[in-house]
């Protein structure tokens, strides 16, 4: 199928474009028609046969025949049957919100602290959620638990995040996994061997049907993951390898990273250590597993940053519509009104 590009808009037949060296011959025509009616009236001064457009002013003499030629264009233009991108709803069912609650979420370089601003920015996310899509939520620290299964009442998932608190360590290959676990429970994953470093199947539980094709990242439109982290990780399984385990199931996780590239120091323990921003970890486990990384420097855009991941996970299937009908009507509407106003103005149709 030939396609070629036109703005926003994809051509089925670009060929057809060609039917718009019609334009200058209808203006032509058109300044013939209005000379036409000049020699008329010059030779029968007595008649009126201008009719009102004498003494009308320029604009209001030729709106008319703009608004029709316009409408002309637009019809010529469905002829090439354009096409547009449109955003059609998912068919997302259930989500899981993992939260890093390590001692570096007690970071103030996103003011008030990473805690407090990943909390509110998660809330704002699950009510901007559709009411039909279930919401889990799971705490991640040194170890990771499900504190809030999947849900639809949004004042469960809420209280939930609202009882965070804060925790040693951060081991975010255990985060995924449970969160993977929660999503699809079908799928036998073997949690305690992943997290232990020792499966007893390996990475990825046999297949049902051996001849299945595998699963491609992201393919999984059903479900998803949001990992809300700084990115460190300094216990628990490699992430990475539980991305692997997410990525073979289709299951996309999307990354949101707090905190800043400069970082903040924290005393704990008459101890003082600085906790910065791992933007390359983030971006790999999103990008392994067909999802996306976001980050936020302040609580104003981790807030933004929320509403847009549920406005992309609510509406997150492109696909491409033959518009040709709207340019139609469109068409059809100008050039009414042009008839319109100049049988109103002139008593005549152009």
């Amino acid at each position: 199928m030939n396609m070629d590009h036109f703005g926003h808009l994809t051509l089925l037949w670009p060929r057809m474009l060609w039917l718009y060296l019609l334009v200058p011959v209808l203006v032509l025509l058109y300044v013939r028609l209005l000379a036409r009616r000049r020699r008329v009236a010059a030779s029968y001064p007595s008649l009126d046969l201008v009719g009102a457009a004498v003494g009308d002013s320029r604009m209001r003499r030729h709106l008319p025949a703009v608004i029709l030629l316009l409408g002309l264009c637009a019809m010529l233009f469905a002829v090439t049957r354009p096409q547009a991108v449109v955003k059609l709803p998912s068919r997302l069912e259930t989500v899981v919100l993992a939260m890093d609650m390590s001692g570096s979420m007690r970071a103030d370089d996103v003011k008030p602290s990473r805690m407090v601003a990943s909390q509110t920015a998660a809330k704002a996310f699950i009510d901007d959620q559709p009411h039909n899509v279930r919401l889990g939520i799971v705490a991640v620290a040194g170890a990771a638990a499900l504190v809030q299964s999947p849900t639809r009442l949004r004042e469960d998932a809420t209280a939930a995040i609202d009882n965070l608190q804060i925790q040693r360590g951060t081991a975010l290959g255990s985060g995924l996994i449970i969160s993977l676990a929660t999503l699809l429970p079908a799928a036998d994953l073997d949690v305690e061997g992943l997290i232990s470093g020792r499966p007893t199947y390996g990475a990825v539980p046999p297949k049902v049907d051996p001849e299945a094709p595998p699963a491609t990242p992201g393919s999984n439109r059903s479900v998803a993951i949001v990992l809300l982290s700084d990115g460190q990780s300094n216990t628990g399984p490699d992430p990475m390898k539980i991305v692997d385990v997410a990525a073979s199931h289709g299951v996309r996780i999307y990354t949101v990273g707090v905190g800043t590239n400069e970082g903040a120091t924290l005393s704990v323990d008459g101890w003082s250590m600085r906790v910065r921003l791992d933007d390359e970890a983030l971006k790999k486990i999103a990008s392994a597993s067909g999802g996306e990384y976001f980050r936020a420097d302040n609580a104003k855009e981790l807030k933004k940053i929320y509403q847009s991941l549920a406005m992309r996970l609510a509406y997150d299937k492109e696909e491409p519509m033959e518009v040709s009908a709207l340019f139609v009507a469109l068409g059809a509407m100008l050039t009414m009104v042009a008839a319109l106003l100049s049988m109103w103005w002139f008593g005549r149709i152009l």
